[in-house]
């Protein structure tokens, strides 16, 4: 007997259609190699239906990010979001939301995140480049966007660890990695402590640090997007099942990753069925009531 799929909710994954990589930098065939090489994946795109059907037979309901939307002009912007929010309306089953991002030095840039905030269908939060001209999200630049998320009730989402954008390539795309150090989070968690922060991706190699975080500030969570469970650091497999257990959310990074394929390399790793009910849903759902989120 096939044993049906958990329920998922996922906080992070990106777009399986073309158009949602547009303005990404993995639009030249030169780039879209290196991303082949890290991620194994060979950018072949699937429709909008074809999207929703995949998440579908995953019982996956996700947060989706775009990638590269602050570099957008804001006519394009707004064009790119209002893409994302048709296709949540057309399929509430399988879309939490969306994350947000954009260049928080450009007005005409916050006042569309405003709108997003404000107007548009399910969890709308804010996702945070530390490679964006504004910097790190401790930046003076970021503070009336983080204030506004304060405003709405609404998450911010800090890249943490590695960041697989430029990996492999001369020059790194010119992304450094200091920019994704777990101290950026902590600082506005403490300096905003009615901000909810969760840190995107494993947080290699600053692992001990980002623990340390997630312990010691209430508004703070971890989602683990990008990376096989198997390839965990170990101390942060030993902590998921004690100290962390109710501060972890599930992420994939569909795409490059599939729900299927996680669920399976999770449970390979020695996890009790009650710890992966809560990083598969139960967490994400204490969280999504928190804030006031169907």
């Amino acid at each position: 007997m096939t044993t049906p799929p958990p329920r998922l909710i996922d906080f992070h994954s990106h777009w399986g259609t073309e158009r949602g990589w547009k303005g990404s930098p993995y639009e030249t065939a030169e780039d879209r190699e290196a991303l082949r090489g890290y991620f194994k994946w060979g950018m072949n795109f699937v429709s909008d239906d074809e999207q929703a059907a995949q998440f579908r037979q995953a019982n996956a309901k996700v947060m989706l990010d775009f990638a590269f939307t602050y570099k957008m002009d804001a006519g394009a912007l707004r064009d790119q979001h209002d893409y994302a929010f048709d296709f949540a309306h057309k399929h509430p089953d399988v879309v939490l939301g969306n994350w947000i991002g954009i260049d928080p030095t450009q007005p005409a840039h916050v006042k569309e995140l405003e709108r997003c905030l404000s107007e548009e269908p399910g969890l709308i939060g804010l996702t945070v480049h530390s490679f964006t001209p504004a910097g790190p999200p401790d930046q003076p630049e970021w503070e009336n966007c983080l204030n506004l998320c304060i405003e709405a009730n609404r998450p911010v989402l800090v890249h943490v660890g590695m960041s697989a954008t430029g990996a492999g390539t001369r020059g790194g795309m010119g992304i450094t990695l200091e920019g994704c150090h777990p101290r950026y989070v902590d600082r506005i968690a403490a300096t905003h402590p009615d901000l909810n922060v969760i840190a995107a991706r494993v947080a290699w190699p600053w692992q001990s640090e980002m623990i340390a975080v997630a312990l010691h500030k209430a508004n703070v969570w971890m989602e683990l997007h990008g990376w096989s469970p198997r390839y965990f650091p170990d101390e942060l497999k030993r902590e998921i099942g004690k100290r962390l257990r109710k501060r972890v959310f599930f992420g994939a990074d569909y795409p490059m990753l599939s729900h299927e394929r996680l669920v399976e390399e999770w449970r390979e790793q020695g996890f009790s069925s009650d710890v992966l009910d809560d990083v598969f849903s139960g967490n994400a759902e204490s969280f999504l009531t928190s804030i006031r989120v169907e």
